[in-house]
């Protein structure tokens, strides 16, 4: 899926558990017709599980509409000029929040069932043509309200005050396969979060659930949280999903997850992050371009679940690039985008310094297992390079229950809770000594270090390091650390390096990356 159509298309329309396999517990309950099921009473987190329990029983059949009348064969701009009239919002007498649905059409040709629930009660929304407006523009005979054929909601949005008062933006999308993305005060959509990324990597395909059903619980009035739930649906795995959505200076979606595998899973990454990367400082091969950088996440910050702190520079590669970073019930870990001055970017049209970042903070112990690091060659960056997500050591058992929970929070940066130095800055490039050799440069706050110089460690998994040393820039207020790195004949070295005390206990995050020939 082209990024740009994606991230473009889905805002056309915008100004504790523990990895346990626990018994399956939900009630059975008769999978509902057609669109919008009407749910028995009361209606919750249960109901939903026992309808994706229930799925999972069945052989999975992808839906897929066909586009019919006016949403045949839109371009970009023919899709931007559908809109949601928003007269019809089933939240209109909410003073708090509002709710757009977006139509099908371009790349989105899977149909969404969506449902309110009010006082306990659903009531289905069916796809209506009619409940949208067709800019003249792009539709000079108006838009074509009568063909409905097997087509559907492709997602929604939702609004709130979130920047100004009396002022309804949009905090979050849900649109295409299981992908959703948030914002904060202050920031622009950027990264995505997906429901679960499924064989994502791998030589036999990525498997792409899809959310197939969604049910927006009306909020009180006064309240500041919106509760979601949705089924995901796949081959390998049916699932039932609630997230209790915060928005606000940080956005938090706090997450609650229910599998139900058909097979047993053994490469389903959990909490995962898509994003994009073409070039940094650190990183930039064979790019001609006037901005310095260009990326909607600049590094994979990490806090283990041994309280290590590791921040990974992105890079684009020029292969596929996997990395794995074993760890035991992390404490979070997430797709950072540190550097957040206009001058690091240049781009005044992209504003790639208002894109936020994403934490994920496991919700109790999810026991052994690794981070992951997918990195993709691109050549733009009009696609989506970058994924993490955790992956469980064990594998998850067909048949059972397994619940997990975590919250995902989006801001400008995520919290830090370890009084360490951070990565300010990475640059990367040929030595002017010796051809054959690598220069890096990093910059690390100086605030700890303004009286006594930290000592430093720098290694390498292969190949040599050499001419390391640390100098404070207090004008720039940062401490630089530089060395020299001899790869000689080999392909491919893992290179770390943090700053410590005398006897080696850390007083800054582990700067982490991988250099290939």
């Amino acid at each position: 899926m082209k990024r740009r159509q994606f991230l473009n298309a889905a805002t056309a329309l915008a100004a504790g558990g523990s990895l346990l396999a626990v018994p399956a517990q939900a009630q059975q309950a008769q999978e509902p017709t057609g669109f919008g099921p009407t749910m028995p009473e009361p209606f919750g987190f249960e109901t939903v599980a026992a309808l994706a329990q229930e799925r999972s029983a069945r052989v999975y059949v992808q839906p897929i509409s066909q586009l019919a009348g006016s949403f045949a064969n839109l371009n970009y701009d023919q899709y931007r000029g559908i809109r949601f009239r928003r007269e019809h919002d089933p939240l209109a007498q909410n003073p708090d929040f509002r709710v757009d649905l977006l139509s099908p059409g371009s790349i989105f040709y899977e149909p969404v069932q969506i449902n309110l629930v009010r006082g306990g009660i659903t009531r289905p929304i069916p796809f209506d043509p009619a409940l949208l407006e067709f800019d003249e523009r792009y539709f000079p005979d108006g838009g074509d309200v009568t063909t409905i054929g097997n087509m559907g909601w492709s997602g929604f949005r939702m609004r709130t005050p979130l920047n100004r008062p009396g002022v309804m933006d949009e905090f979050i999308v849900f649109q295409g396969a299981s992908y959703f993305r948030a914002v904060a005060r202050g920031t622009l959509y950027g990264l995505s979060a997906r429901g679960l990324a499924i064989k994502t990597g791998s030589p036999d395909g990525e498997e792409f659930p899809l959310f197939t059903d969604f049910w927006v619980v009306e909020p009180e009035p006064g309240a500041q949280s919106v509760r979601i739930y949705a089924i995901l649906d796949s081959r390998s795995v049916a699932a039932a999903f609630q997230f209790d959505v915060t928005p606000g200076a940080v956005t938090m979606v706090r997450t609650r997850v229910a599998l139900f595998p058909r097979v047993d899973l053994r490469e389903t990454g959990l909490a995962p992050l898509t994003s994009m990367f073409w070039f940094s400082p650190a990183s930039r091969r064979v790019v001609d371009d006037y901005r310095p950088a260009c990326h909607d996440s600049d590094g994979l910050q990490m806090q283990t679940g041994a309280n290590q702190a590791l921040w990974r520079g992105l890079m684009s590669p020029r292969n596929l690039q996997i990395s794995s970073f074993v760890d035991r019930d992390p404490r979070g870990f997430g797709l950072v985008q540190r550097a957040r001055d206009f001058e690091t970017y240049q781009d005044a049209e992209a504003m790639y310094h208002l894109r936020p970042s994403a934490w994920i903070e496991p919700e109790g112990t999810w026991g052994e297992g690794e981070v992951r690091l997918i990195e993709i060659p691109v050549e733009n960056e009009f696609n989506d390079n970058i994924v993490s997500y955790w992956l469980p050591a064990a594998t998850i058992p067909r048949g059972e229950r397994t619940e997990f929970r975590y919250r995902l929070s989006f801001g400008a940066l995520p919290p830090s809770s370890l009084p360490l130095a951070k990565v300010r800055q990475v640059r990367s490039g040929r030595s002017v000594n010796v051809e054959t050799t690598r220069s890096y440069v990093i910059d690390f706050d100086l605030g700890l270090f303004r009286e006594t110089l930290p000592n430093f460690q720098v290694s390498a998994s292969a190949g040599r390091v050499v001419h390391a040393y640390i100098k404070p820039l207090p004008d720039q207020d940062v401490l630089r650390l530089a060395f020299e790195f001899e790869p000689g004949r080999i392909q491919l070295s893992e290179l770390q390096a943090v700053l410590t005390t005398p006897e080696g206990l850390a007083l800054s995050e582990t700067w982490l990356t991988r250099w290939t020939a």
